[in-house]
């Protein structure tokens, strides 16, 4: 009597009991690309676009990535000129041709009104109306520089927050495909119902998949642009503060 009780409540025993009682359970293949295939139409669609939405949602995150890098190597860069002692004038000029950053592009907003109304190209006397309006368009530039920086984080955005429930939506239909496969053949064994429920759950990892990166990213890259805006915003005040000195 002991020695059945053992064999019942051997897990593995009871395991190939029930493999060996369903036979197609043991043929059947759980691979990702069986599960698509074996999909039905609707929750291959949803895996489709969860799938390309993914890809899309990498592609954001490597260039993003690299660009805040690159701008934020050249905007020290460009600090350290700036506070180097060269003349305005001079800088201007150099910059002019290759504002290719956006603290560079500020600058020449901001250079550009200053020498705006001169015939000759060259400053002005620097009065308090014109430091206004220097500091106007200084702003202007840094909203401008704003959205272009935030450019494409709706799309992350986007996918962290829907991405989950259309995943969910493949597990409802996985799910209600598995019911009716039991009403349509009677029968309850694991084997009618498992590659219906691995489809629904193969499409809720996809939609996690694809939201997770993008939420963290997405916060990550708004931190780092408010970081970076601020350093523009700092640097606009301190460029109006060095014209206004100038006027004294």
């Amino acid at each position: 009597m002991n020695e059945l009780l053992d064999v019942v409540s051997d897990p593995t025993l009871v395991e190939q009991a029930a493999t060996l009682s369903n036979p197609d359970l043991a043929h059947t293949d759980f691979g990702l690309y069986s599960l698509f295939l074996r999909a039905d139409w609707v929750v291959k669609i949803v895996m489709i676009g969860l799938v390309m939405a993914s890809i899309q949602s990498w592609a954001i995150i490597i260039e993003k990535t690299m660009t805040l890098r690159r701008l934020s190597r050249m905007a020290t860069d460009f600090e350290k000129l700036f506070w180097s002692g060269e003349n305005l004038s001079s800088l201007y000029k150099r910059i002019n041709e290759r504002a290719d950053h956006p603290m560079a592009r500020v600058f020449l907003a901001g250079m550009r009104e200053w020498v705006r109304t001169s015939s000759d190209g060259k400053e002005k006397k620097i009065t308090p109306e014109l430091i206004n309006r220097v500091d106007r368009t200084l702003n202007g530039a840094v909203a401008q520089e704003v959205g272009v920086l935030s450019n494409r984080l709706l799309f992350l955005a986007t996918v962290g927050a829907i991405a989950p429930f259309i995943g969910l939506f493949g597990t409802v239909w996985g799910i209600m495909n598995s019911f009716q496969a039991i009403a349509l053949t009677q029968d309850t064994n694991l084997a009618v119902v498992a590659p219906g429920i691995a489809e629904a759950l193969f499409a809720t990892g996809l939609g996690l998949l694809a939201a997770i990166p993008a939420v963290i990213a997405y916060n990550k890259f708004t931190s780092d642009i408010n970081r970076y805006v601020a350093r523009l915003d700092y640097f606009a005040d301190e460029f109006s503060i060095f014209l206004d000195r100038q006027s004294g």
